[in-house]
């Protein structure tokens, strides 16, 4: 009996510590306290949240959701694997970047990002904007940490929707998912993607697309190529578009909506190339 117990414990005790994922909410004034929920009835906090958003990371990459009109999700590389999100703040030092410290190598521009979620009103991206009232959550479980962003009374077709936009990643795994839910019950058609920039390569099947290249980032000590890759059922889009900045997946009619995010940087040892990103995606 007192060995099934020590070896329930220590198993409890090593699952615990497997969780490898962690997230991040804090009012830029104060880095201090941090914050499980915080909501705007202007739908902008962009200034006033630290790293302007939730955010939640797993050992490959750090993601965060753009408290604004956007709603973009944007991508936090590393050199090597490890949680780096509560002491580098997003904003790590040249000199910390250097010793080895990811960094912000990912521009949204005014795109979806990666896998961001946006609507599709029949003819054009419609943004989850203006709102009544929009809030940002975060969570952890004994495996995940995960973010949302609920936007309500967004304009679509003559009525309002509330529209959630949560992300999730998990411990031992690159992939992060991304769900997209109508809250009022409404269907509607969700526009998501991954963005691009000039010189970009891409790979593309059945069921992703991934882009590798230079952004033109500033906020870096240096220019990084970076990866970012989707993934999709092509059973739940009815079109994909090209608009010269993003690769757009539109959505059928639907109350919700499931895709799957990673992303790499050529720093990194392990999927460091577009071919070694794609292989990933494939297996």
């Amino acid at each position: 009996m007192k060995l099934s117990i020590v070896t329930s414990l220590l198993f409890c005790c090593v699952c615990f510590g497997q969780n490898n994922t962690d997230n991040s909410l804090y009012m830029k004034s104060d880095k201090i306290t941090y914050l499980t929920d915080i909501g705007s009835e202007s739908g902008d906090l962009y200034k006033t949240i630290g790293h302007h958003g939730p955010a939640v990371e797993n050992e490959w990459m750090a993601l965060r959701i753009y408290f604004s009109d956007k709603v973009a999700i944007d991508v936090y590389s590393k050199a090597k694997p490890g949680l780096e999100l509560r002491k580098a703040n997003w904003y790590p030092t040249p000199e910390q970047q250097k010793e080895g410290w990811g960094a912000d190598y990912y521009k949204v521009a005014s795109t979806v990002g990666l896998g961001g979620v946006k609507l599709w009103d029949g003819e054009k991206v419609v943004p989850l904007n203006p709102v009544t009232n929009r809030l940002a959550r975060v969570g952890k479980t004994d495996t995940t940490s995960w973010m949302e962003m609920i936007s309500r009374g967004v304009p679509y077709k003559g009525k309002k929707v509330d529209i959630l936009v949560r992300v999730t990643v998990f411990s031992g795994k690159r992939e992060a998912k991304v769900e997209a839910v109508s809250l009022t019950g409404e269907k509607v058609q969700f526009a998501t993607g991954v963005n691009y920039f000039k010189d970009c390569a891409t790979k593309k099947g059945a069921d992703y697309i991934a882009v590798w290249g230079k952004h033109p980032e500033d906020v870096a000590a240096e220019i990084v190529e970076v990866g970012g890759a989707i993934k999709y059922n092509p059973k739940d889009f009815e079109k994909t578009t090209d608009d010269g900045t993003q690769y757009l997946l539109i959505s059928k009619p639907a109350k919700n909506l499931e895709t799957t995010i990673l992303s790499s940087c050529a720093r990194e040892t392990e999927l460091n190339t577009l071919d070694k990103l794609e292989a990933y995606i494939k297996k």
